[in-house]
C-alpha cells in the first residue's frame, strides 16, 4: 500500500499513484528534477557481516569486493546457464549492503541469499517494511534516512559505460546518457509533503525512452545480459568467476546472444497501447514480445520489445493490442551482430582443400 502523503494527494489515480491527472506534465516534471515518484513496488534486502562484499562478488556479475561506503552499483545473480535470476542495485555503507530490487524478488532473492551463507559471516534481513523508496532525477533534497554516517541514495550509472562493462548499442547519441536517475530509502513516516510528485507512469516513459531495462519488466526466464545491454551497468567483464560467467563469456566472445531488445516506436493513430507480453509479429510469424508500452510526452507511444536476432532492422513490425494490429517502427538498441567480440578466426577443418 502507499504512503498516505501520496495517495491522498488531488488528482491521485491508483495506489500507488498512477498518475495525478496531467501524465505528461509530470514526465516533464520528473525528467526536469522538479517532482519525485513513490515506488511502492520495491523492496530492500540487507546483508551485513565482515564477509558480505566479497561474499556477493563471488555469486553475482558485478565487481563489488572494493565497493567503497556511499558508492552505488548494480549486478545481477545468474542461473549456471547464465540466464538472469534477479537483479540488485548496490548500495555499502562500510557495515551493511543494501540491495535494493523489485518487490517481485524480495521472498525468492531473501530465502536464496540466506542458503547460500554456509559458514560465512553474513546476516540476511528483510528490511522492506522500514523504508519507502523514492524516485527522484537530479539533486532534488529527498530526506534519506542515513545508516553509518551514509545516506541511503542509489545513484543509477546507466549514464555511461561502468568499469569493466560492455556496450552493445552503436549510437552514436545513446538516450541513456542524461540518465541521472536516483533511488532514495526514506522513513514511511518522513514528511514529504514539500515535493511536487509525479506518477509512476511518468517513470516509466521515461525509462523506456532511455533504454533502461528492469527486472520485473523486461526480463523472461530465457533472458542473457547480452539481449537487454545489460553488461554496459551490472556486469563486469574480466572480475573472474561467477554462477553464469561461463555462458556470459561465451556469448560475448565467441558468439550472439539470441534475441535483441529494440525500442518500437508505435503508430498512435488509433490510440492504442500493447500491453505487456503483446505479440510482435512480421509477416505473420511471431517474432518476440512487449515488455513494456508508454505514451512519452515528446515520443508518443512507445515500447521495448525482445525480439528474434535475425529480424532486419529496417522491417516495420506488427505488435497486437485491444484495437488490432498496430505497425511499429525499430530503434535498434542491441544490433543483430552484437556479440563475437573475441572476433577469433575460423581454424580451416582439417584436410581441407585450400583455394
Amino acid at each position: 500500500m502507499s504512503n498516505s502523503t501520496f495517495t491522498s494527494r488531488p488528482g491521485a489515480v491508483g495506489d500507488p499513484p498512477e498518475h495525478y491527472g496531467n501524465p505528461f506534465g509530470e514526465q516533464r516534471a520528473l525528467a526536469a528534477g522538479e517532482s519525485v515518484v513513490e515506488l511502492a513496488d520495491r523492496a530492500v534486502i540487507t546483508i551485513s557481516g565482515p564477509d558480505r562484499l566479497t561474499w556477493l562478488d563471488s555469486l553475482t556479475s558485478q565487481a563489488l569486493k572494493s565497493l567503497a561506503a556511499g558508492e552505488s552499483s548494480e549486478t545481477l545473480l545468474l542461473t549456471p546457464n547464465g540466464r538472469i535470476e534477479h537483479a540488485m542495485r548496490v548500495i555499502d555503507d562500510s557495515e551493511t549492503t543494501w540491495l535494493l530490487v523489485d518487490d517481485s524478488q524480495r521472498e525468492t532473492l531473501t530465502k536464496w541469499l540466506d542458503r547460500m551463507r554456509f559458514m560465512l559471516r553474513v546476516e540476511i534481513a528483510d528490511r522492506s517494511a522500514d523504508f519507502l523508496t523514492i524516485g527522484s532525477f537530479g539533486d532534488l533534497a529527498i530526506p534519506a534516512t542515513e545508516s553509518n554516517g551514509v545516506p541511503l541514495v542509489w545513484n543509477d550509472s546507466w549514464a555511461t559505460v561502468t568499469r569493466g562493462g560492455y556496450q552493445y548499442s552503436r549510437t552514436e547519441h545513446h538516450p541513456g546518457a542524461t540518465w541521472n536517475y536516483r533511488e532514495s530509502l526514506v522513513a514511511p513516516d518522513a514528511d514529504l509533503s514539500h515535493l511536487a510528485a509525479s506518477g509512476s507512469l511518468a517513470l516509466e516513459a521515461l525509462r523506456i525512452a532511455a533504454w533502461r531495462p528492469r527486472f520485473s519488466s523486461d526480463v523472461d526466464d530465457r533472458t542473457i545480459p547480452h539481449e537487454l545491454d545489460w553488461m554496459r551497468s551490472a556486469v563486469h567483464l574480466t572480475k573472474g568467476c561467477y554462477r553464469g560467467q561461463e555462458t556470459v563469456a561465451k556469448v560475448h566472445n565467441l558468439g550472439r546472444p539470441p534475441r535483441r531488445l529494440v525500442m518500437l516506436h508505435l503508430d498512435g493513430s488509433e490510440g492504442a497501447l500493447p500491453s505487456a507480453g503483446a505479440e510482435v509479429t512480421l509477416e505473420d510469424k511471431v517474432i518476440g514480445s512487449v515488455s513494456a508500452a508508454a505514451r512519452h510526452f515528446e515520443l508518443g507511444p512507445i515500447a521495448l520489445a525482445t525480439i528474434k536476432r535475425g529480424v532486419d532492422a529496417a522491417e516495420t513490425l506488427a505488435v497486437a493490442s485491444d484495437v488490432g494490429e498496430v505497425s511499429a517502427s525499430q530503434e535498434v538498441i542491441v544490433p543483430s551482430d552484437a556479440g563475437a567480440a573475441a572476433n577469433v578466426p575460423r581454424l580451416p577443418r582439417l584436410g581441407a582443400v585450400k583455394r
